[in-house]
């Protein structure tokens, strides 16, 4: 498997990581024999550093060191909320504040304590289709959204989608599961709806901005044209 580059210098890589490719060796996944850490590594033959992680489910832009001597100061930008992070997701329902935050703390899967966290979201495009996917109404609703998180927890997205019943289609840890079955059944839905599309730091050697942005891969882009919905790709972040 060759992966996409979007970025390369002396210090840095990103890739665009494909659905369902775990960003490392994990004991979760102890069957796996393919990461992205690994691939990239054999692909340029030399080692790499992950600066972040993304959900194996989830596609998008993912940032890695190529010298271990830089980790520490890319590790800070996230730390400090200086890395700004976009993604695309398909929810179902159509929220009621165009552009809102969640500000909802939540559990660590490790230490069980409340954290902070804050994402915030806009509603791109809308659509009311004519089935019910449900079992409760004639019709359904679904919608695009562009989704920043302030901070960068387990599953956030996921689960802060789910905290206001929007949950996004394909999540089967934290979604719908009659939606999800529905739309398996009628439009082949296998992955999750979401999408890491943009990245944007100063570059910790040289200070230029770095804008690091990938399209939304076959299958998310599928799954808008079945449901009705609008991404203008050449859009402005």
């Amino acid at each position: 498997m060759l992966l996409e580059i979007l970025f390369e210098d002396e210090y840095l890589i990103a890739i665009n990581k494909p659905s369902g490719l775990l960003v490392h060796r994990t004991s979760i996944a102890a069957q796996e024999t393919k990461f992205a850490l690994q691939l990239l590594r054999d692909q340029i033959g030399q080692h790499v550093y992950p600066v972040h992680r993304l959900d194996r489910p989830t596609s998008g832009v993912l940032l890695f060191a190529k010298k271990e001597e830089v980790l520490p100061a890319l590790k800070n930008l996230f730390s400090e909320r200086e890395m700004d992070k976009t993604y695309l997701t398909i929810v179902r329902g159509i929220p009621s504040i165009q552009e809102g935050s969640i500000d909802h703390p939540l559990k660590s899967e490790r230490s069980g304590r409340l954290q902070e966290a804050k994402t915030n979201y806009q509603v791109i495009s809308t659509s009311e289709m004519p089935f019910n996917s449900t079992g409760r109404y004639p019709t359904s609703r679904y919608s695009l959204l562009k989704v920043e998180p302030e901070t960068g927890r387990t599953h956030q997205i996921r689960r802060h989608m789910a905290h206001i019943r929007h949950y996004i289609l394909g999540d089967k840890k934290h979604g719908d599961n009659k939606q999800n079955i529905f739309l398996e059944r009628e439009f082949g839905l296998q992955n999750l709806m979401l999408h890491a599309e943009c990245l944007s730091f100063s570059h910790p050697i040289n200070s230029r901005l770095i804008n690091l942005h990938c399209i939304p891969p076959a299958h998310f882009l599928k799954m808008l044209n079945d449901l009705n919905l609008y991404l203008a790709l050449n859009r402005k972040k």
